[in-house]
């Protein structure tokens, strides 16, 4: 959180949602002159129309407690609103690190985050299909441009932390999937086919051991959620 804050655009206005957090996240936010809002965690999807509905300036800037603007896209968002021309939205490319360092697999992923308050709208993709409100993602009727600059995403300082992250999201689609062994055996399949892609398109390989560690477990997600439904 502090992190996430302090990258900010000087004097923009925050607010911050809190889930009854047992840290210190609602004590730094407030001296950081940001708005707090406190309720018990739903899901992401809710969480993220929960908020939106409380913002009330023209535009909003979208972003989880464990990311980060870098100087470049700061500058950017600092300035977009006001050469909008028509624009309703702006997409950023965001990099997630892993165990301190990026992970190509993860380089430069778009995601619409700054838009206008009015015309957002937020889905949950779960990965394997099916109804969790999960890898949410904003969407705007109307022209959407792109931010120079990097959204830095430090989800995952270790290995426990994204095997623990892992087995939360793979068991939360698992309870939103019907179970099927047709389903477990196409996963696993395709799962399978795209470990290579990752590596060697992607680039995961050139990550030495944390990027094959990420790419196989990824290539398996799908797979994993549906052996977890056939268990439930």
């Amino acid at each position: 959180m502090p992190r996430a804050l302090t990258s900010l655009p000087r004097g923009m206005h925050v607010l911050v949602l809190d889930a009854l957090s047992r840290d210190h996240t609602v004590q730094f936010a407030r001296g950081a002159g940001a708005q707090v809002v406190q309720r018990e965690w739903t899901d992401f999807v809710d969480a993220r129309r929960f908020a939106l509905a409380r913002v009330r300036t023209p535009w909003a800037l979208m972003l989880d407690a464990d990311e980060a603007l870098d100087d470049v896209l700061r500058e950017a968002i600092a300035g977009a609103a006001d050469d909008a021309n028509g624009t309703v939205g702006y997409r950023v490319r965001r990099t997630t690190y892993f165990c301190g360092r990026p992970i190509r697999q993860w380089r430069n992923e778009p995601l619409l985050r700054l838009f206008r308050t009015d015309c957002a709208v937020v889905e949950g993709h779960p990965a394997a299909g099916g109804r969790a409100a999960l890898h949410e993602s904003w969407t705007c009727a109307g022209p959407v441009a792109e931010l120079a600059g990097t959204l830095l995403h430090f989800s995952y300082p270790d290995y426990a932390s994204y095997r623990a992250k892992y087995d939360r999201y793979t068991s939360a689609e698992a309870e939103g999937i019907d179970a099927s062994a047709l389903l477990l055996a196409g996963a696993t399949l395709a799962g399978l086919a795209r470990f290579p892609w990752l590596l060697f398109g992607k680039g995961a390989l050139l990550d030495g051991a944390r990027g094959i560690y990420v790419a196989y477990k990824s290539a398996m997600y799908p797979a994993v959620v549906a052996w977890k439904a056939r268990r439930t």
